[in-house]
């Protein structure tokens, strides 16, 4: 009997000890669920807007579209750009492009992406286009908002531009975000500040940091246009030639940018019908320029920070043998700021 009971015990416990480990009769291990993936919203805006100069064309696009306002829920913001051609085919050249968004609270316009059109090729060879992201415009991108869409095109034939949003639900790195425009000369490619001579464009700027601010950073875009001379190993000015640029932030050096190959050959807008491989100095035909994020590794709540821009050293000789010998740089750069309790706009002066 004792030994009959003994046996009993042990099964007992071998068969407690699997109800615990399996949940079926199959004896596979419990999975516990996973989280629930990020809910995402898409939000229509431009659908094939036709860009273009005469025929009763414009180069630009003003409308206004409803998006999203719990911003404290939304994760990130990516904005998709498709370019599809007219009937009377794409636009050949490689032209300046740009989309901005209307803050509400202060009238301007904010540079949210900037692109340089493909030579006489659609981007429908990607399924949504162009991506960027503009997350840092969230306290722009909500409730009802004009956006505008522009490219710097010179013909009746021109492009349609559709764009969209994707709002991206779940556990963001800050719950309030806010924006606030630093330098914008971006109007169009011949703008842009001039380069290796005399002008009258600020580069200084004082930017007051709000005092709860737990997160801070510059978003810049720059996009070289001209064939000025001298020319370095054939390269001309500002399209071409190489540079690094620099932020100085109270008096001392705390980022770069460099305006380098991007790798145009490789770009999947390929088969342009003009000269898109060779590289340029930080952007490509087809392409969204580059969005360079210059990050504040340490607090800076509460500061007043002094900003300067500079170029790297060069003087524009005026003797290149073409129609407009100078050199441009477009660039905007904006301050963003975040925070987990409500946050007020930078102040730049």
């Amino acid at each position: 009997m004792k030994k009959l009971l003994s046996t009993l015990c042990c099964l007992f416990v071998v068969v407690s000890f699997n109800s615990c480990v399996n949940d079926d009769s199959t004896g596979d291990p419990v999975v516990p669920p996973g989280p629930e993936p990020d809910k995402v919203v898409n939000i229509k805006t431009f659908d094939k807007e036709h860009l273009g100069f005469g025929g009763g064309l414009e180069q630009t696009a003003v409308k206004t579209f409803t998006f999203p306002t719990d911003m404290d829920k939304v994760k990130n913001i990516k904005l998709y750009l498709q370019l599809a051609c007219p009937t009377a085919g794409c636009n050949i050249w490689d032209m300046y492009a740009n989309v901005q968004a209307k803050d509400k609270t202060t009238g301007k316009w904010y540079e949210i992406a900037r692109y340089i059109t493909p030579y006489g090729r659609s981007t429908e060879v990607l399924e949504r286009g162009l991506v960027v992201d503009v997350t840092d415009f969230k306290s722009v991108l909500q409730g009802a908002t004009e956006l505008r869409i522009f490219i710097e095109v010179w013909g009746a034939d021109g492009w349609l531009v559709s764009t969209d949003f994707d709002y991206t639900y779940g556990t963001p790195d800050y719950k309030y975000y806010e924006v606030e425009e630093v330098m914008a000369y971006n109007k169009n490619s011949l703008e842009g500040v001039p380069y290796g001579e005399t002008h009258n464009f600020d580069l200084t700027h004082s930017i007051q940091i709000p005092t709860n601010a737990e997160s801070a950073h510059i978003r810049t875009i720059i996009s070289g246009w001209g064939h000025a001379t001298p020319m370095e190993a054939g390269r001309g000015c500002a399209e071409w030639c190489y540079r690094t640029h620099h932020v100085w932030i109270n008096s001392e050096e705390k980022f770069s940018h460099e305006l380098k190959a991007e790798g145009c050959a490789s770009n999947p807008i390929n088969n342009q019908r003009g000269n898109w491989k060779p590289d340029r100095a930080g952007w490509c035909p087809g392409m969204m320029v580059p969005v360079r994020i210059d990050k504040f590794t340490n607090s800076v709540a509460g500061q007043n920070l002094n900003f300067e821009y500079k170029f790297q050293p060069w003087t524009n000789d005026m003797q290149a043998q073409i129609d407009n010998p100078h050199a441009y740089y477009a660039i905007s750069n904006y301050i963003v700021v975040k925070s987990n309790s409500p946050i007020v706009k930078p102040i730049v002066n």
